[in-house]
């Protein structure tokens, strides 16, 4: 069992344990994953027929996947937000009220009502509720990191970086998990009638338990230094765009690839499974509760290599098999054996372990401790908006053309420009981390 008892360091004040850090940067980015993820399968299963009943399946599809996209949009909104706060305040109290914000908007998402009751309100409403998750999550992720990585030895921030990053793998299989049950459990009539709203409001309770192991935190000791120093910048988000924009966009550009080859994973592949492969809906996020396991697997064994051979080799390596990959998805994925689907699902969620992992430690390494914040959430966050908003929209135009193969393709180009990014920014794994 964990402890999560407060330790004291040798001058009798309170610090954060080990397990400490561990818990609470995971279960937070779990949560949070966790509300982002529902939504991603409800956009594939039954946003489109809920919200937008007036439009063909293909127009339903695309205006599902739009909405999956506005949160992307606000995610940097949010980063500056948070990220400001984080960076001036602290980043306890900051990740307190990203984890209420997207746990507030998700539990609202699951109680509106549908078109059929409220009519252009309910599309209107639901858009609002999706800008309040990229909002809190746009500052989840750069706090969580940070709470990792500046509590990790030297030697140790991409094994301590990997907690938060194993929270979306268990996020992930905790939102299949529960729409699988919802969907094998009821009819096809029920789960769109209220079912689907079942895994929303659920949200509710893992955001109560996210909530007590944050309260128990206290401030790393790198922030308390640069508080001790007075080294906190007014305007971070202006010292980052004028001192650190290299590192922003690099930053982000990084990150590309990683993002786009999950959503075309998990968002796109599941709509093409169901749709045009006909395969059950509760086999297909069975198939993804499978694949997601081996993102969890690959996630501390790339933790560990990159602390030993370094953040570039493990990321670049990664992101190129991530491009062979995209080029084989025809082979894989149109095929009529479930088995072959399956395999596909397995190596790309592995792939993607590879190459998220060292993100925990790679994106913070480049900011220095008073933008720190706001430079990593933006980062990842703008790699969102690039890699994550708008690909499973491009997917879907791309096989309405008649062209699965350009899917992949995609995939593949959007790795490489990662590879790019990546090769320009100087290995981080031995940065001094307190300045």
């Amino acid at each position: 069992m964990l402890e999560i008892n407060q330790s004291m360091d040798a001058s009798n004040k309170p610090t954060n344990s080990v397990s400490r850090v561990a818990l609470a940067s995971f279960i937070g980015t779990a949560i949070e994953f966790y509300d982002f993820y529902i939504y991603a399968t409800a956009a594939a299963l039954v946003i489109g027929p809920v919200f937008f009943p007036d439009s063909s399946p293909s127009a339903q599809a695309l205006q599902s996947f739009a909405t999956f996209g506005i949160a992307f949009v606000a995610r940097p909104i949010g980063a500056i937000l948070f990220g400001h706060f984080g960076d001036r305040v602290g980043r306890k109290s900051t990740l307190v009220f990203s984890l209420i914000l997207m746990g507030v908007a998700t539990a609202g998402i699951g109680l509106l009502p549908g078109h059929s009751v409220i009519g252009f309100w309910a599309p209107l409403l639901l858009c609002i509720l999706r800008l309040a998750q990229g909002l809190g999550l746009g500052g989840e992720w750069g706090g969580a990191a940070l709470l990792a990585t500046e509590n990790a030895p030297e030697n140790k921030r991409a094994l301590f970086g990997m907690f938060p990053q194993l929270g979306p793998s268990i996020g992930f299989l905790m939102s299949n998990g529960v729409f699988l049950i919802v969907t094998l459990s009821l009819s096809n009539d029920q789960f769109l009638d209220w079912g689907w709203r079942i895994p929303f409001i659920l949200s509710a309770v893992l955001v109560i338990i996210g909530l007590y192991v944050r309260l128990k935190l206290v401030e790393s000791p790198i922030f308390k230094k640069a508080l001790q120093s007075n080294k906190q910048v007014k305007v971070p988000v202006f010292n980052m765009f004028i001192h650190h924009w290299k590192a922003l966009t690099l930053g982000s550009f990084s990150m590309v690839g990683c993002y786009t080859l999950f959503y075309i994973t998990t968002a796109f592949l599941l709509q093409y499974g169901t749709k045009y492969l006909g395969i059950a809906k509760g086999s297909f996020l069975g198939f993804l509760c499978i694949a997601i396991v081996f993102m969890a697997v690959a996630t501390p064994i790339s933790a560990w290599l990159s602390d030993k051979y370094g953040r570039k080799p493990v990321l670049i390596m990664g992101l190129l098999l991530v491009a062979i990959s995209g080029m084989v998805m025809t082979q894989f994925m149109a095929s009529d054996c479930e088995l072959l689907v399956l395999t596909y699902l397995c190596l790309e969620l592995f792939l993607m372990g590879i190459v998220f992992a060292p993100m925990g430690a790679f994106l913070p390494e480049i900011f220095p401790t008073n933008v720190r914040y706001t430079g990593s959430s933006a980062a990842y966050s703008i790699g969102g908006i690039l890699g994550a908003s708008i690909a499973p929209i491009i997917a879907n135009y791309l096989v309405s053309q008649g062209s699965l193969a350009w899917v992949g393709y995609y995939v593949s180009v959007a790795s490489l420009v990662s590879v790019i990014a990546t090769m320009l920014i100087k290995e981080t794994k031995n940065n001094d981390f307190s300045y």
